[in-house]
């Protein structure tokens, strides 16, 4: 059975607070919702329950990182506020919800797998909180530059390719400490305004101070890396083809990870499915071949009922030689392709 899902796709260009207005205003009725139905959801995630009011302080000190880090996409969020009918804090925590749930709180197990070789990019999305019923795609700019960008719930950034080549995805990793930040979604649309190339991202990133564990996978013409970022530290290896899931793989690293043994156990499996799956591929793969991988058990994970638990909530393949985003909304096994184009 296919399923049919509505994905909001905004289009705007111009100035960051403009943006953020007309992404407000387009999904204003959404947002709405989706804040009053438990905080965002975090009340259906989290074993005791948070206001907007009560998180105050905490998105007042992420609020300050982010204008510091990145005052363009405070502007933005700002605009967004504005176009939504939602306070600054509001339109703030919808871009920290994931630094507001933590890993000490729930139990979790991980999320996406990702693969790269030079030019394309692809992963699931797995999350919990049924998030696919929040999903848009943002096409935004500024003068030449634009940018093709996954959104959930109004976050300015998830994953997503730019016109200058460059294919930016993500896993989650669990270690060190997380606390008033960058969060990693928002760096990555700052990797999506700004960088040209899987080198001037990297760069970029040790630049950044992120709010939480992360690892970040990028693709452009010719290669492709994996920076996987724990505290202040970074762990980049740099290769033609690139497969993670949500273990770190430096060794570095690997002695500090808080991933739970059944999620380990699972993304031991889901890597070693990707990386034979890789192989396999053809050089010139079309995104049919790509979702066809994609939607493999255990790479896609189905959905058990518990609002709590990651499921995938969506697939993508992003051509960075195109300028091309190619989504399955939900269970890719379960939804047609969607593809989208700069």
């Amino acid at each position: 059975m296919t399923t049919t899902f509505a994905v909001a796709h905004m289009v705007a260009h111009g100035e960051p607070y403009d943006l953020g207005l007309a992404h407000g205003t387009a999904l204003k009725k959404r947002l709405r919702a989706f804040l009053d139905d438990g905080v965002a959801r975090l009340n259906h995630l989290l074993p005791a329950a948070v206001s907007v009011a009560g998180l105050a302080g905490d998105i007042a000190a992420y609020r300050a990182e982010i204008t510091r880090s990145t005052p363009r996409l405070a502007d933005e969020i700002a605009g967004l506020a504005a176009g939504a009918g939602l306070t600054l804090d509001e339109a703030t925590l919808l871009q920290l919800r994931r630094e507001i749930m933590g890993y000490q709180r729930i139990p979790t197990r991980g999320d996406c797998t990702t693969y790269a070789r030079p030019g394309v990019l692809a992963q699931t999305v797995d999350l919990n909180g049924n998030l696919d019923d929040q999903i848009a795609v943002l096409e935004v700019g500024h003068g030449d530059r634009k940018a093709l960008v996954l959104s959930f719930a109004g976050l300015l950034g998830y994953l997503g390719v730019n016109s200058r080549g460059l294919a930016v995805g993500l896993n989650l990793v669990l270690g060190g400490h997380w606390g008033p930040g960058l969060p990693p979604y928002l760096a990555i649309r700052h990797l999506l305004d700004t960088a040209t190339s899987v080198e001037s991202a990297i760069a970029t990133l040790r630049s950044l101070p992120l709010a939480s564990s992360r690892t970040i996978v990028l693709a452009d013409a010719t290669g492709t890396a994996c920076v996987e970022i724990l505290g202040d530290e970074h762990r980049v290896t740099t290769t033609r083809e690139s497969v993670h899931t949500n273990h770190f793989l430096a060794p570095e690293f690997t002695g500090r990870d808080e991933l739970n043994v059944f999620a380990r156990n699972s993304s031991l499996r889901r890597l070693q499915m990707a990386k034979s799956a890789l192989r396999a591929l053809p050089a010139e793969a079309d995104p049919d071949e790509h979702f066809a991988v994609l939607s493999q058990p255990p790479i896609c994970v189905a959905d058990d009922g518990d609002i709590r638990r990651e499921r995938t909530v969506a697939a993508v393949v992003l051509d960075a030689k195109n300028g091309a985003l190619h989504l399955r909304p939900g269970d890719p096994r379960l939804s047609r392709t969607q593809s989208f184009r700069l």
